[in-house]
């Protein structure tokens, strides 16, 4: 493949592609399953979590059938190339996963919880792939946008890895950094399991359970 030099190593800034000053996500959508905005800004007393474990289609669902979830949508993050599309960030030439940005009520549901929901809906193990789907664009992240998010994240990772190698998993390959911008991904990709309910998921997660409260930031 032409670019497969990208599929297991990640691009520097000099050698990501130089992407676009328009988002390419354009108009205000609504969450075709919530019916709220997708697009910030967002009522008070909502906050925001953002995750990668895989392709963003099968993704996403997982947290919009989350209770306490106001809305959800997919976009790239994690990368150089500002305001990316899809067929770039494949290329692996900008350094973006495929990420799933969840706008929750904490007073339904926390952020520890929606942990479990990541770490169980994948397998954070396998460094630049997710099962069939390989390449930088699927590994496993958890961008945190406060200290608060950071340490609860760390926690609930140093909780689930003694599960996990207990049950024959190597070490969790998860990154863990703060979140930079969030390009939302072309409209077509927003909820593309509720537009196809045929489409391709290709998520799945090892079937071991993540501890909840037992490693509190």
């Amino acid at each position: 493949m032409f670019f497969s030099r990208f599929k297991t190593k990640l691009p520097t800034a000099q050698e990501a592609l130089p992407g676009r000053t328009e988002p390419v996500l354009a108009g205000s959508p609504r969450h075709t399953v919530l019916g709220n905005p997708i697009l910030g800004p967002y009522p008070q007393g909502l906050e925001v979590a953002d995750f990668a474990l895989g392709c963003f289609w099968g993704a996403e669902r997982r947290f919009w059938q989350t209770p306490g979830v106001w809305t959800t949508l997919v976009g790239y993050q994690g990368g150089h190339t500002p305001n990316p599309t899809y067929e770039e960030v494949c290329s692996g030439e900008t350094g973006h996963t495929e990420a799933v940005r969840v706008v929750f009520d904490p007073e339904v549901v926390s952020y520890e919880q929606l942990l479990k929901v990541f770490w169980e809906s994948h397998d954070p193990t396998q460094g630049f792939r997710q099962g069939n789907d390989v390449g930088t664009q699927y590994r496993s992240a958890l961008y945190t946008h406060d200290d608060l998010q950071a340490k609860t994240a760390a926690a609930s990772r140093d909780a689930f890895q003694p599960v996990l190698s207990a049950n024959g998993y190597g070490g969790i390959t998860t990154e863990l950094a703060p979140a930079g911008p969030f390009h939302a991904a072309e409209e077509y990709h927003q909820q593309y399991l509720d537009k196809n309910p045929a489409g391709y998921c290709g998520l799945g997660g090892t079937g071991v359970s993540c501890p909840v409260g037992v490693a509190r930031a």
